[in-house]
């Protein structure tokens, strides 16, 4: 088990709704605590189509990314509470300027009291 901060995008089994078996999919943490629980946002490679969400692509990542042939899409809506033992791998990390535009479109009491801040890259961009 690895240790887990706000703009990590990581792959953990996830159930989109109660409906849904759990599938292995990227997530992206917006809240992690000293208890090993993270709240995520799932990514899909749809938009839902009764939820708000952001398109995700590969200049949202400050290092690493997904094998994105497409846009996959932040599921704002839909935050979860994750086990940091139930991580599979970390693919990368976000920047500063896409964690904020997430964290702008979730819940209040989700988000963590002290994001850490990383340096703000050349890459700005406005999501839809």
């Amino acid at each position: 088990m690895g240790q887990y901060t706000c703009g990590d995008v990581l792959l953990a089994p996830v159930a989109l709704d109660d409906r849904t078996p759990k599938k292995t999919r990227p997530v992206i943490v917006v809240r992690s605590g000293d208890s090993g629980l993270l709240h995520i946002c799932p990514v899909s490679s749809k938009p839902p189509s009764d939820a708000p969400c952001l398109p995700l692509t590969i200049d949202d990542f400050s290092s690493g990314g997904l094998d994105l042939f497409s846009e996959s899409y932040i599921m704002t809506s839909r935050v979860l509470t994750l086990a940091g033992s139930a991580v599979i791998g970390k693919k990368g990390r976000l920047t500063a300027e896409s964690l904020d535009e997430i964290r702008s479109r979730i819940p209040a009491m989700v988000r963590d009291p002290a994001p850490a801040r990383q340096a703000r890259s050349g890459n700005s961009r406005k999501h839809r």
